[in-house]
């Protein structure tokens, strides 16, 4: 007999008919009622067991976290909570489960308790849910471009150039550890290394999919990136996924309603598709939240929240506007900020980009026009000198969440903005090709999909809507 999906009976019509499923026990009552779960949904079957026709032997082996093969009859269900439940006629322990041992029992369990167990960690509701949302908005991701006109480019994970200037890469490498080969001048000689050359894992793919729109049009890269950035904070990772449009003939408005609709977009796909887990998300930051301080809270629930997102406007609003709200603001006044904002030409950082957005707008917020001496050497140059065509959008709870710009177009200009940075000509030999062989205006953003899923969870740290998260000290599993 075919084996049907907890989804598929809590939605079905097949009443009295006779199914198969399997799963994991969440828990066993009584001796009589197993709840299952097979991670399809966020609710549990309730299969009842009578037990003087089962083998006690057999119905001890049945313990929270067991794998299990049910047979038996749908019917309508006589408790509270559930509308159809399994009266089980076969029931086959697949893989059993020490109780005594098992770290995931049916109690409530910490974050930090449950990052160290990430390979079991998907079995509890949150994570589960968790993981269902974070898949849906990875395939909402694609049907959005493929949906716009854009092609999926996937762009190289080790590169020899780092996008960003930032030079926190980590380095890839197949030399002696121990007695790396020596050049003339006494340091490692990466020409004898495996490409040749110094390589690393990338920071981004933008300069690659730069190329590719500049023939294609429009295009997308949705990969893995990677930052050696000593940050342990809740909303850093080294490893993360990156989503990054790029365009042909867009300017930075275009760029910005691009950005905007893209976000809503999905937003809405998963308000659509998720909305039990959202439910059941939402809930759990109540919650949470019931003990922390009411000036702590969230000012909206999860879905209510989402909504706002998806139907409004995004508020746009320049740096130097910006710089002076922030200012003139009371914490800043009363210096209660980390960082106090003096001049124009501060690199904003996440306490004033969410005060921007959850106490002054209260709403999403996108800056525009920043100063060129705090953003990378490819955007491009506003007339005025002194500011480049960058804009960030800003999140309540999260800060940043999409960094993009109009890149610099012009040949001599980005020839001289590599120059004052002391970056190598030679590197970027590939990326200077195109602003001489049919050069035009193009834009695009990269948006951290994590940050993207931490959102749409309501989740406080970074490190639980990635599968296994990779930060400093920490590469297990």
């Amino acid at each position: 007999m075919k084996s049907h999906s907890i989804k598929e009976l809590l939605s079905s019509n097949l009443s009295l008919q006779e199914v198969t499923i399997n799963g994991w026990v969440k828990t066993f009552r009584s001796n009589r009622f197993i709840a299952l779960n097979d991670g399809s949904t966020i609710n549990n079957i309730q299969c009842v067991v009578d037990f003087e026709n089962f083998d006690e032997a057999l119905l001890k082996k049945v313990s929270t976290g067991a794998a299990v093969k049910i047979s038996g009859t749908l019917v309508e269900s006589q408790g509270r909570g559930q509308s159809v439940e399994i009266q089980v006629k076969e029931l086959v322990v697949l893989g059993v489960s020490d109780p005594d041992t098992y770290p995931i029992q049916p109690k409530k369990h910490s974050l930090e308790f449950l990052r160290e167990k990430a390979h079991l960690r998907v079995r509890t509701n949150t994570f589960a849910a968790v993981m269902r949302v974070r898949s849906t908005l990875s395939f909402a991701v694609h049907r959005y471009f493929q949906n716009n006109g854009f092609y999926n480019v996937h762009t190289p994970i080790i590169t020899g150039s780092d996008a960003e200037g930032a030079g926190e890469m980590f380095r890839v490498s197949t030399l002696d550890q121990k007695k790396p080969p020596l050049n003339d001048a006494g340091e490692i000689d990466f020409k004898q290394d495996f490409f040749g050359k110094e390589t690393n894992l990338t920071v981004s793919g933008q300069l690659e999919a730069e190329t590719y729109a500049m023939a294609l049009g429009k295009v997308y890269t949705f990969g893995p990136t990677f930052r050696a950035e000593n940050s342990n904070t809740s909303r850093h990772l080294a490893e993360f996924w990156m989503i990054e449009p790029e365009v042909a003939f867009n300017d930075l408005d275009a760029n910005m309603d691009l950005a905007e609709d893209f976000i809503k977009d999905v937003i809405n796909y998963i308000l659509e598709h998720c909305a039990e887990d959202l439910k059941f998300l939402e809930q759990r930051l109540i919650d949470e939240e019931k003990s922390k301080p009411q000036a702590e809270r969230s000012d909206m629930p999860l879905i209510e929240k989402l909504k706002f997102v998806a139907e409004n406007n995004f508020k746009r609003v320049s740096y130097t506007e910006a710089i002076d709200i922030l200012k003139s603001s009371t914490p800043n006044k009363k210096k209660k900020f980390k960082y106090i904002i003096e001049e124009w030409g501060a690199d904003l950082q996440s306490e004033h980009e969410r005060f921007l957005v959850e106490k002054h707008f209260k709403c999403p917020v996108i800056l525009f026009d920043y100063p060129a001496k705090i953003k990378a050497f490819y955007m491009r140059l506003n007339d005025d000198g002194k500011t480049v065509r960058a804009m960030d959008i800003l999140f309540p709870g999260i800060g940043e969440i999409v960094g993009g710009s109009q890149r610099e177009e012009r040949l001599d200009v980005l020839l001289e903005k590599i120059k004052e940075l002391g970056i190598d000509e030679e590197e970027l030999w590939w990326y200077l090709d195109l602003r001489k062989f049919g050069t035009a205006v193009h834009s695009g953003f990269g948006l951290g999909f994590e940050r993207l899923v931490l959102f749409a969870t309501g989740m406080g740290n970074i490190r639980d809507v990635i599968p296994f998260p990779r930060t400093p000290q920490n590469a297990e599993f």
